[in-house]
C-alpha cells in the first residue's frame, strides 16, 4: 500500500520511480528564448555523457528533441527541465539488469527573481557546507543535490546572488548553481573538477571561446586565496549566462571587483550563438 502526503494511492509509478527514491538519474536545465532551446546539442551531449556513467539506456535524442521543442513552441521566455531516472526498479539499491528509463520535461516560467540586467555585479559568499568528494560522479549532472542544498541554507540575505563552495580539502569548486572563472592578466582559470562538481554547459563554451580570444586557459586546484589575486571574477550558468562577481564575502574577509571586461565580450559572443539567454 502507498501514501501520499498521508492519503491512500494508487500504485502510481512516479511513486515508486528511483529517481525519488535514491536520486538516481540526470537532469538539464536548458533556457528558451524565442521558442529556441538554447545550447541544446550541448545539454543532450553531457546527459549522454551521465548515461554512460550512471549506465542508464541513453534516450532517442530524436525523441527528446522532438518533445522539447513541442513544449517551447512560441514562448518568448522560459526554462525547460528534462529529467532523466533509471525508472522503476522496486525496493532496495541494486539496480534493475534491465532498467525502463522515465523522461519528465517540463516548462517553467523565467525566473522572476533573475535581474535582466546582466552588466550588474553581483554580491556573493564563501559557504560553509563542503561539496562531498566523488569522482565517479564529477562532472555530470546527477539528481543528488543534497550538498547544494545545505550550502543554499545557509544564505546570509536577499543581496547576495551566488553561493561559493569549496571540497572537503578547502579548494574553491563552483557556485551552488554556477561555474566559477579567474582572471588574472591573460590567464583565466576555472577550478579543476576532476573529484568533484558540475562541468556546466556555458562553462565549456567560455573555455572554448577564451581559447579562441587567445587567452591562457587552465582548469586547475584553486584556494579561495586565489579570489583575492584576481582582476576579475566571473560566475556561470545556463540560465543565468555570465555574470560579474563584484564582492566575495567570507567569515573573516571581504574582496571586491570592478564590472568585468573580458565577462561582458564572452556574454555578448556567447548570446550572438545561442548558448546564454
Amino acid at each position: 500500500m502507498l501514501l501520499l502526503d498521508g492519503q491512500p494511492a494508487d500504485d502510481n509509478l512516479l511513486l515508486t520511480d528511483r529517481g525519488l527514491a535514491y536520486g538516481d538519474g540526470l537532469f538539464e536545465t536548458v533556457a528558451v528564448r524565442d521558442g529556441r532551446l538554447l545550447a541544446w546539442d550541448a545539454h543532450l551531449e553531457r546527459l549522454a555523457r551521465g548515461c554512460d556513467v550512471l549506465g542508464l539506456p541513453p534516450p532517442s535524442t530524436r525523441l527528446l528533441s522532438s518533445e522539447a521543442e513541442a513544449l517551447a513552441g512560441d514562448v518568448a521566455r522560459g526554462v525547460l527541465k528534462l529529467t532523466l531516472t533509471r525508472g522503476s526498479g522496486g525496493r532496495g539499491y541494486r539496480p534493475p539488469t534491465t532498467p525502463t528509463p522515465r523522461r519528465i520535461l517540463a516548462l517553467n516560467p523565467w525566473p522572476a527573481d533573475l535581474p535582466d540586467d546582466t552588466t550588474t555585479v553581483v554580491a556573493t559568499f564563501i559557504c560553509r557546507h563542503p561539496l562531498g568528494i566523488a569522482p565517479a560522479l564529477a562532472g555530470i549532472k546527477h539528481l543528488n543535490r543534497l550538498d547544494q542544498v545545505l550550502a543554499s541554507a545557509e544564505w546570509p540575505g536577499p543581496e547576495f546572488f551566488e553561493g561559493l563552495m569549496l571540497d572537503l580539502e578547502g579548494n574553491l569548486i563552483e557556485g551552488t548553481r554556477s561555474n566559477v572563472f579567474l582572471l588574472k592578466g591573460d590567464r583565466l582559470a576555472t577550478p579543476d573538477l576532476t573529484w568533484c562538481g558540475v562541468a556546466g554547459v556555458v562553462r565549456g563554451a567560455v573555455l572554448q571561446t577564451a581559447r579562441g580570444l587567445g587567452l591562457r586557459v587552465a582548469e586547475q586546484r584553486l584556494e579561495p586565496a586565489a579570489l583575492g589575486a584576481a582582476d576579475e571574477v566571473f560566475i556561470t550558468n545556463s540560465i543565468i549566462g555570465l555574470r560579474s562577481v563584484g564582492r566575495v564575502i567570507g567569515e573573516d574577509s571581504e574582496i571586491e571587483f570592478g564590472a568585468g571586461g573580458l565577462c561582458q565580450e564572452l556574454a555578448t559572443t556567447l548570446r550572438a550563438a545561442d548558448v546564454i539567454p
